[in-house]
């Protein structure tokens, strides 16, 4: 039963996954075992068994790090040894009645991660707020609106914002902008007519000019009412009264005027030249948004959520011209550096997200529309501000739909977003820090376990994320430092170290800090390599190595993603097969190793490594939902699942290959993105003569039924909300899935197949193919 729970929740309490469970002790060893050392944390996720604790942590006075299971106690002198930098430290008198027999939750063995409520006064004392700022500030959305769409289009996206305003609570303050060739910000205090403040779309704007336009400028503030001191003045709303609950109302006050103003809102009104694409300042608008922000109180938290319907073609953060005849830049114009908005585009987003970052703010994009959008140029700021992406085609279409009320729904369904989180790693002596991929940004703050090198967002042993979820997920990737002679054997603790601090405010405004230390075993590979092979997991290894690929593939210029990943795979098989050298029949992979070829055979075919025929946009979307997710969540997007329905057998997983499509079976295939059902020939027959409305084929009905209740679980738990594909063999749409499955039956060898099944027509290898290839490599001396 234990191991049962345990293949059914790989993170546990910690919601820590690593590629190598025992480490090697020194760099060269560890540069042997091909895979990189690393961890996938999920730095808030829900656990039951998780205890709260309603006081302050006790830390290291050293290295501050905080007083854990690991720690060793000396219960008569009151005195813990912290496991990091083996300082001794004394127990404050709280803790004067410990004993061996009454030790404080943080020292129980089985409590590694453990949360801590802060007051909220110490944060106060922190920001020099006083009284005012003990009350938590409520969090702010403010909504900016592309208006350059169709009516249709802006029908759908008005009636999505109608219900988002309803389910936010009712002191969450609102704004609202919306844009089109200008920006307007829409003064919602002002609620005797509409007052617009109007902003020219086509020059760059600086946080300063925003506030001064708005008269929330030092010179607007000194003249309003709070004259008496900026910060002393009135505390409205959790804000001084600064001028900014002008454009910033509780739920509960505005939504009235927002829903008439909504009513009465029109599509962009500026004329479109025939052969032109639409003037819209995307760039602006969000300048705008990111400075009407900076006039809140430093602490609040607060998301920027733009829906944007088409390119931006004016101002600052164009991506592409106002002639229609110039197609929006593709993968292979990136390449050959001829996409002349791009660069400057990135640069303007880089800017805006550091502006963010400071501000602690985050940007949510929600983009619908047939062409790009420029999430590729936007991708930088809202992952620096671990803000949420959803691509849609359409405003009406359920992946937008759904997704955008998931962001405020609450209770089982919530997507618990929490506000301005920073994440602090300890490690022990030894192990450096390369950096992170994943939904934050580096604080820059050094210290000795900053490594030379850096992967993602490094040379830091602290990052800040201005939102994170309960899905979040980051990895951070580790370098070991020590040399043979640094350490004679036998000196030295068997055990490392790491800890994890995570400090974030929750939707009601209160500090939490959670903890999780985690320990693992040094081993000298040269004795025991057994134990290597037994700690290592092939799913995170997989992901770890889709990330790091992505990340390669984005930064170095040329780089060969398929030769990068092929050798790395011949490389890792060479060091941990069982072969005689030159005899590819001989050739034996352990079982702890014997699932990670099949994920790489996957990956290179994944629409993360093959960009051909997605745009820049999608490939953006796609890697930043793989840097985002879980582990198990983007082993799917690498690797789909496939479930098989037949009259015959219950529901049961089938090989992601064409010989599982079979004429009397409904397939179901996860890939993340999409969720597709698909019909065999003789069902797809017999459902349309309708068999599954007569009472005689009760199983039918069932049969026909199961995927669908199937899907629609898959679909309640994901965000973004998957597309679901409904297709029958043969049917145009059955592409969905055919393009997932190794395509062991071609029509090169289409004659050997079975009635009923399929062939894929493509010059692919399969999955057979390619282990004999890589057999054949692996064992070459």
């Amino acid at each position: 039963m234990a191991t049962e729970m345990l293949n059914a929740d790989p993170e546990g309490i910690d919601g820590v996954r690593m590629t190598w469970n025992v480490w090697p002790r020194t760099k060269v060893e560890a540069s042997k075992c091909v895979i990189p050392i690393a961890a996938s944390i999920s730095p808030i996720r829900s656990h039951p068994d998780i205890p709260a604790l309603p006081y302050a942590p006790l830390r290291c006075k050293t290295c501050v790090a905080v007083l854990n299971p690991f720690c060793h106690v000396d219960f008569t002198a009151k005195i813990w040894t912290c496991p990091f930098c083996f300082q001794r430290n004394h127990f404050p008198p709280q803790y004067a009645a410990i004993s061996e027999s009454n030790v404080p939750a943080e020292l129980y063995s089985q409590y590694t991660t453990i949360q801590y409520s802060l007051p909220n006064s110490m944060v106060a004392a922190s920001d020099g707020g006083g009284a005012a700022a003990a009350l938590p500030p409520p969090p702010v959305y403010v909504f900016v609106l592309d208006t350059c769409m169709i009516e249709e289009e802006m029908g759908f996206v008005k009636s999505a914002l109608k219900r988002a305003i309803g389910l936010l609570p009712d002191n969450a303050l609102i704004g609202f902008i919306s844009y089109g060739t200008q920006v307007h910000v829409h003064e919602l205090g002002f609620s005797e007519l509409s007052k617009v403040y109007i902003f020219r779309g086509s020059k760059e704007i600086s946080k300063d000019q925003v506030l001064d336009q708005l008269g929330l400028g030092i010179a607007g503030r000194r003249a309003g009412p709070a004259a008496a001191g900026y910060l002393k003045g009135p505390v409205q709303n959790g804000f001084p009264n600064s001028g900014v609950n002008r454009f910033l109302l509780p739920a509960s006050d505005c939504e009235y005027t927002l829903n008439s103003l909504l009513d009465e809102l029109q599509a962009d009104q500026w004329p479109v030249p025939p052969g032109n694409r639409a003037l819209r300042c995307t760039g602006v608008a969000l300048s705008v948004a990111a400075g009407l922000l900076g006039a809140c109180l430093p602490g609040t938290g607060a998301r920027i959520i733009a829906l944007v319907g088409g390119p931006c073609t004016e101002g600052p953060g164009t991506i592409v011209s106002k002639d229609l005849s110039e197609p929006a830049r593709s993968h292979k114009d990136l390449d050959k550096d001829a996409a002349p908005y791009f660069q400057k585009a990135v640069k303007f987003y880089e800017n805006l997200s550091k502006q963010l970052v400071n501000q602690g703010h985050v940007l949510d994009l929600f983009a619908s529309a047939l062409d790009q959008v420029g999430v590729a140029e936007m991708k930088v700021a809202v992952e620096r501000t671990g803000g949420l992406v959803v691509l849609a085609e359409s405003f009406g279409h359920s992946v937008f739909k759904d997704s955008f009320r998931r962001l405020f729904e609450e209770g089982e369904q919530s997507l618990g977003l929490c506000f301005n989180g920073t994440l602090e790693i300890n490690c022990s002596k030894d192990i450096k820090i390369q950096g992170i991929i994943g939904p934050c940004t580096s604080l820059e703050k050094k210290g000795p376990a900053v490594a030379d090198t850096v992967i993602g967002q490094g040379s830091t042993t602290a990052w800040k994320m201005c939102s994170v979820d309960k899905n979040a997920c980051l990895t951070v990737y580790f370098d070991i430092s020590s040399s043979e002679r640094s350490n004679p054997p036998g000196t030295i603790n068997p055990q490392l170290y790491l800890q994890f601090l995570t400090s974030y405010q929750n939707p009601d405004g209160q500090l939490l800090l959670r903890v999780t230390t985690v320990s693992r075993r040094w081993i000298d590979t040269i004795v025991s390599s057994e134990e290597l092979v037994q700690g290592f997991d092939q799913e995170t290894a997989a992901v770890v190595m889709a990330r790091l690929c992505s990340h390669k593939m984005e930064l170095e210029e040329g780089f060969d993603a398929t030769r990068w990943l092929d050798r790395n795979l011949i490389r890792l098989c060479s060091k941990f097969g069982d072969y005689r050298k030159d005899d590819p029949t001989t050739f034996t992979l352990n079982p702890c190793f014997s699932l990670f070829p099949q994920f790489m055979f996957n990956l290179r075919r994944s629409q993360f490594v093959q960009v051909f025929n997605n745009s820049p946009d999608e490939t953006a979307y796609f890697r930043m939902l793989l840097n985002r997710e879980s582990i198990s969540n983007a082993a799917v997007m690498i690797q789909p699942s496939l479930i098989s329905y037949s009259f015959n057998s219950p529901p049961s997983p089938a090989l992601l290959d064409v010989a599982s499509i079979a004429a009397d079976r409904i397939l179901l295939l996860d890939t993340y993105f999409s969720v597709v059902i698909f019909h065999g020939m003789t069902i797809a027959q017999w459902r349309n003569m309708g068999y599954q409305n007569d009472p005689q084929h009760q199983l039918f009905a069932q049969l026909l039924q199961a995927p669908h209740d199937d899907a629609q679980v898959i679909i309640r738990e994901r965000f973004p909300v998957p597309r679901l594909v409904v297709c029958d063999q043969h049917g145009s749409q059955a592409r969905f899935l055919l393009a997932k499955l190794n395509p062991s039956a071609t029509y090169t060898n289409a004659n050997e197949m079975a009635a009923g099944s399929d062939v894929i027509f493509t010059d692919d290898v399969s999955l057979q193919v390619f282990f004999e290839h890589l057999q054949r490599l692996a064992v070459q001396s």
